[in-house]
């Protein structure tokens, strides 16, 4: 434990000009007694630690001292590549291995560049999660993810329905959509995938299974999610759409196949309104969905979602018509 904070001791201030003893300590996570003792001890075995007295003073490396430390590990070159995702490193417990790549990386640079790692994080920044939701990293995604780097076989307990189901899965990868985390993993003969938050259990064997070459798992995900999305489409529902619902119909339901409804449709009523067959998850689903379109939107089919649809404008017509409030009224 020592001897690599030593080592990540000497790559901060290879990387740096000067670092000040809190500085450092608070990088290290140790008190500054600590780093004092450290430095020492680096000194003692010739690493070439100066300490600069007063105000402004600190801690440097003398007369241009380079360490050949910096060579990656493989786990670390892995996380590297993950570095501009933060959050995902986070919850998947590779924070660590993470730093110590970009240490070792910015250590290797030459001095007129050390500041690009800081220049790109001010430029660029990726935040997965959606709006409105408060991220939760499942608790056993750290030990999924283990299991993915290592490619050991997985055995898990998976929460479906009302019932749980016993698994021995081949975990190819993880993904983060809108915040939450999915599992593409083998069983059986085929690849599938499992949210990781339903999992209640899992542990890794001490097997490795072997990885098919040929699984793209960004091409694995785009078509199982394509083919997800449109497999929850299972009802329909007619509307006849202003311009203005047109415009506005791929922004409160699925993009694409509000696009796809409205390229089907025929040609506008002389009011310049369309009619479209819209693909749909359920009723329940498009009324929350089309309620937002408000009077741009007139639902013709089926008939017991317009009666919702009338329902609900016959009880707005009562908040707004004037008979709780004295009309033109407004708030005291």
């Amino acid at each position: 434990m020592r001897a690599a904070r030593l080592i990540r001791m000497v790559l901060l201030l290879q990387s740096r000009p000067s670092m000040t003893a809190a500085e450092l300590a608070a990088e290290l996570e140790v008190s500054e007694r600590t780093v004092l003792r450290d430095a020492l001890a680096l000194s003692e075995a010739g690493v070439p630690v100066y300490a600069d007295r007063g105000r402004g003073g600190g801690y440097r490396l003398v007369g241009g001292y380079r360490t050949r430390l910096t060579g990656l590990a493989r786990g670390e070159a892995e996380a590297l590549f993950l570095s501009g995702v933060p959050g995902a490193l986070r919850e998947m417990g590779l924070q660590d291995a993470a730093s110590a790549a970009r240490l070792k990386v910015s250590a290797a640079l030459l001095p007129s560049l050390r500041d690009a790692p800081e220049s790109a994080a001010q430029r660029f920044h990726l935040d997965a999660p959606g709006w409105y939701q408060e991220p939760q990293a499942p608790p056993l995604l750290p030990s999924v993810a283990e299991a993915v780097w290592g490619d050991r076989l997985l055995d898990a307990r998976y929460r479906r329905g009302d019932g749980e189901v016993e698994r021995v899965l081949a975990p190819y990868g993880l993904v983060l959509k809108a915040g939450v985390w999915y599992l593409c993993a083998r069983s059986g003969e085929a690849v599938w995938v499992y949210r990781v938050d339903r999992f209640t259990r899992v542990a890794a064997r001490g097997e490795r299974f072997e990885r098919d070459a040929a699984f793209d798992l960004p091409g694995f995900w785009e078509a199982r999610a394509d083919e997800f999305a449109r497999s929850l489409l299972r009802a329909s529902a007619v509307v006849r759409l202003t311009e203005a619902g047109a415009r506005a119909l791929p922004y409160v339901t699925d993009r694409a196949a509000a696009r796809e409804a409205l390229a089907a449709a025929g040609p506008p009523d002389p009011a310049g309104r369309v009619t479209v067959t819209l693909p749909v998850e359920s009723e329940d689903v498009a009324f929350g969905q089309l309620l937002g379109l408000g009077p741009e939107a007139e639902v013709l089919e089926p008939a017991s979602l317009r009666e919702r649809f009338a329902g609900a404008a016959a009880r707005m017509a009562e908040l707004y018509g004037g008979r709780g409030a004295e009309p033109g009224a407004g708030p005291g």
